[in-house]
């Protein structure tokens, strides 16, 4: 039903009309000016007592160390500036004074009765850490290190006590270090001088892209897979070409050699994994289960024990002399790119399309730990030998983390690209590659970036086919190989004549880096 315009105005102004009515009678009346000063110090009083009554005294064990420990430097504010609710009313009987549980950090519960306010006390510790903050950046530019960053969080209420030893252990490790003077230090890892690489030498001879590449434990040849559907042993030294070895009927997408026995394994589209006996060059065992691509391969350091993932989302474990599978590892929601393995715990670490990195109980065959930090799919994996931690590259980051639990330790920011593959040696050079063909060098240990350079696309090969697959380093970490898109091998090498004058570091400590 429609209202008109001349009615919808009338209810209006019978409504205002109404309401006036009922509140405009008590707009000039004045509230009652009389304090009734019993009625309010009860009710502080039960204030004080429900907010603080908890916390008047301290447990014997902690006020027993309380009274051993050495006291702050004491701060003795004047007794004229106590606060009160209200000056006219009498301290003790009429008045209510807000104390705090203890004036200062080192006293104990009877000390505390007849110490200072608590407003005043939090006043006072304002004060002395700003004498330390100041004691502690001249301490640093004496030293010329970085300025020393105080915690400055004061007690949020009176009623706020001094933090326990433990809390304060946690605030410092939470900080970063403890430095002069008791303050939270933030130090980041300034980088180690590295040479630059520069290409060395190009080889071709695959028909196809170059998928996966790798090192004997000789370091006197190396092994590359194709998407011609080849394997082809190269030479290290001189690059020739020493045996090709066909056999898949799909892409080679990994290849391994075992640093324990005369064995070559190798994975493919075709959902084989095969086993190559290098004395005789062919085939003597076939790793059947896989439902999919196989795309990656990684051999146990110490144990008979294959680790292989592909494209059906499983990791699996192989016995290398029965060819039985000794467990399937199923978790991830997507393509498995990488995996690793180690001798220590967590001896297998997988990485997937589902951004998400796990790392597997082997014993158990089941996942411990779930990353979930990536945004993208992760396509790349590199362990330290030594430092008992790893990197997992993606398209969003490369983050750093630590075993066993995947405690995150920080981002390796500035490759803008699909991070293929990542190598580390024992010098501390971290290598990643993408598909866009740039290849970016790192500081492991600082995250700093020390030198981008791009590939160059064998000549009649389209722009596009600058990718890059895979990356390795020969056993002494002196060798690059890249396997690239543009059908080529590419062998990298530190440059002999570049000293740190000639290539100084260009860093600044980056104190905005993202924590997560």
């Amino acid at each position: 039903m429609s209202v008109g315009v001349g009615t919808v105005d009338a209810l209006l102004l019978r409504s205002l009309r109404r309401t006036w009515d009922l509140f405009q009678p008590s707009h000039s009346s004045v509230p009652n000016s009389e304090y009734d000063l019993s009625v309010a110090t009860a009710k502080m009083s039960m204030k004080v007592r429900d907010g603080y009554g908890h916390v008047r005294e301290l447990p014997p064990p902690t006020a027993s160390k309380a009274s051993t420990a050495a006291p702050d430097p004491p701060l003795q504010p004047p007794s004229a500036n106590r606060v009160k609710l209200n000056d006219s009313i009498p301290e003790h009987e009429g008045g209510v004074e807000i104390r705090g549980p203890h004036a200062y950090p080192g006293s104990t519960a009877e000390e505390s009765s007849s110490a200072s306010p608590a407003m005043l006390h939090v006043l006072g510790r304002m004060q002395h850490e700003k004498a330390q903050l100041a004691a502690g950046q001249q301490r640093g530019s004496e030293r010329n290190t970085l300025p020393v960053v105080a915690s400055t969080t004061l007690l949020s209420s009176a009623s706020a006590s001094t933090p326990s030893s433990a809390s304060q252990a946690l605030m410092i490790h939470r900080a970063g270090g403890v430095g002069a003077g008791g303050l939270n230090v933030v130090q980041p890892v300034r980088p180690e001088w590295h040479a630059p690489w520069k290409l060395m030498r190009v080889i071709a001879g695959h028909g196809g892209w170059v998928r996966c590449a790798s090192v004997d434990v000789s370091n006197e040849w190396f092994v590359t897979g194709s998407a011609d559907r080849t394997i082809k042993v190269w030479d290290l030294a001189s690059g020739t070409l020493k045996l090709t070895l066909p056999g898949h009927v799909a892409s080679v997408r990994a290849v391994v050699v075992s640093p324990r026995h005369p064995y070559l394994f190798s994975a493919s589209e075709d959902k084989e994994i095969k086993c190559w006996d290098l004395e005789y060059n062919r085939v003597i065992r076939n790793y059947h289960g896989h439902l999919s691509a196989v795309y990656t391969l990684s051999l146990h350091p110490s144990l008979d024990v294959l680790v292989s993932g592909g494209r059906d989302s499983s990791v699996r474990v192989w016995d290398m002399r029965t060819k039985k599978e000794i467990h399937l590892m199923s978790g991830h929601t997507d393509t498995v790119h990488v995996v690793e393995t180690q001798d220590a715990e967590p001896q297998v670490i997988s990485g997937s399309a589902d951004s998400q990195v796990r790392l597997w109980d082997l014993a158990a065959g089941r996942c411990r730990v779930t990353l979930t930090n990536h945004k993208k799919a992760v396509r790349a994996l590199a362990v330290h030998k030594e430092e008992y931690s790893f990197v997992s590259g993606s398209a969003d980051n490369i983050k750093k983390w630590k075993f066993p639990e995947g405690v995150f330790m920080e981002n390796l920011s500035g490759h803008k690209a699909i991070i293929n593959s990542m190598s580390l040696n024992r010098d501390g050079v971290l290598v990643s590659a993408a598909d866009n063909g740039t290849i970016n060098f790192w500081d492991y240990k600082s995250g700093y970036k020390f030198q981008e350079v791009g590939t160059i696309v064998q000549p009649g090969s389209l722009t596009s086919e600058a990718g890059i697959f895979s990356t390795t380093f020969d056993q002494t970490g002196s060798r690059l190989i890249t396997c690239e898109a543009d059908k080529t091998i590419k062998i990298w090498k530190e440059d002999e004549d570049a000293t740190p004058e000639s290539h100084p570091i260009d860093w600044k400590p980056n104190r905005n880096k993202a924590k997560f």
